[in-house]
């Protein structure tokens, strides 16, 4: 089995800018993998955020698929610390991951949630023309607020789609299965893993297709 870490929750230089993805224990390696391997050949580095709990750092490993937990990755970035517009993009991975990243310490009755990563997402969400992606199960994000998910149109793993759908989401389906992706806005949703290639592929041509307008918006003015 292969086993890799990334050390310093970056990969790639930001020569287009910078991915922001949100991560924490029990990621999908497959994404991780693929990610780490497609955004920096095309000019972007890949930047890990999360939750660090007052640390310097920590280490998350990805769901042990084959019996192991075979990838890791130590993240240096603070959620907290961070504004939407520093990236071109913001995604949030796979797996178990965004379940754990909604956990709030201490609640209070008729209160929205507060975990760090959900109120930096409320952030993304309303920073004008930045990119958010999910796939699989990353929605669980944002079933954390149902202001996050009303009225949008997504796809997700078919086991939480009464999660979704109870938050406000409007899940579109192809024929007897969730559909592959979805664009709704900036919001860019994948289906699961398997269509991975094609979510990035999807990402990052709305992220350069929302430059190039700008560059155009920019010269007529």
């Amino acid at each position: 089995m292969t086993s890799t870490t990334l050390n310093n929750g970056k990969i790639g230089e930001p020569t287009k800018g910078k991915i922001g993805v949100l991560i924490e224990e029990h990621f999908d390696q497959t994404e991780f993998r693929k990610f780490n391997d497609y955004f920096p050949k095309q000019g972007y580095q890949v930047e890990y955020i999360s939750h660090l709990w007052g640390n310097p750092q920590l280490t998350f490993g990805s769901n042990p698929d084959n019996g192991e937990v075979e990838d890791h990755v130590v993240v240096t970035t603070e959620v907290n610390d961070i504004k939407p517009s520093d990236y071109k993009g913001i995604i949030c991975i796979g797996a178990y991951a965004m379940d754990r990243l909604r956990y709030q310490a201490s609640v209070k009755k008729g209160q929205k949630n507060q975990a760090p990563a959900v109120v930096f997402l409320r952030k993304a969400l309303s920073t004008n023309k930045l990119k958010i992606g999910t796939i699989c199960h990353s929605l669980w994000l944002l079933c954390a607020d149902s202001d996050l998910l009303e009225g949008r149109k997504v796809t997700c793993a078919h086991n939480i789609i009464c999660d979704v759908e109870n938050a406000g989401g409007e899940v579109i389906y192809e024929n007897d299965a969730t559909a592959d992706l979805v664009i709704d806005g900036d919001l860019i949703s994948g289906k699961h893993p398997g269509v991975v290639d094609r979510f990035m592929e999807v990402f990052l041509n709305e992220i350069e297709q929302q430059e190039t307008k700008q560059e155009v918006a920019g010269i007529s003015h």
